[in-house]
């Protein structure tokens, strides 16, 4: 997943993505206490990661929940960020790895979720629409237009 992603050029979303990742075990220990609370970095929240994996034990994407909101967060990146590997995208899994990440979200307790998208990705915001987002407000953040969506 990670050569696709590289060979694409595409930007590596969730920001997960970018940790070393070298050490798969030491990673998956690594996201698994960041969920946890343990050795999260500085100004970063707790956090779970999901994997999207088809029958064939291939990754698809990833999903990451942010389990509260800074206001860094408010601004850009919401609750949820999520990335499907680019020779899968455009065939729905977006929308089901947000579809899916909404249900663990309530298992953590947020009730309302925010999402953000650039908002000249217009396949993010299908996504998000598709999962019954409601446009609140863009803003202006790093050179770019950000939407962001409340999801109940």
């Amino acid at each position: 997943m990670m050569q696709d992603w590289i060979d694409s050029k595409d930007e590596l979303v969730p920001f997960i993505l970018k940790y070393d990742y070298k050490n798969f075990q030491q990673f998956i220990e690594q996201v698994n206490g960041f969920a946890k609370g343990i050795n999260i970095p500085e100004s970063f929240v707790s956090h779970s990661t999901y994997w999207m994996i088809n029958d064939d034990n291939r990754i698809l994407g990833v999903v990451n929940i942010r389990h509260k909101l800074t206001d860094s967060l408010k601004r850009v990146g919401g609750h949820i960020g999520y990335g499907i590997r680019p020779s899968e995208r455009r065939k729905g899994y977006a929308s089901k790895i947000l579809e899916l990440a909404l249900i663990e979200s309530k298992k953590i307790g947020i009730e309302s979720v925010m999402v953000t998208c650039d908002q000249d990705n217009i396949g993010s915001i299908k996504t998000i629409l598709k999962n019954h987002g409601e446009f609140f407000e863009d803003d202006y953040v790093e050179g770019k237009r950000i939407n962001k969506y409340w999801i109940n």
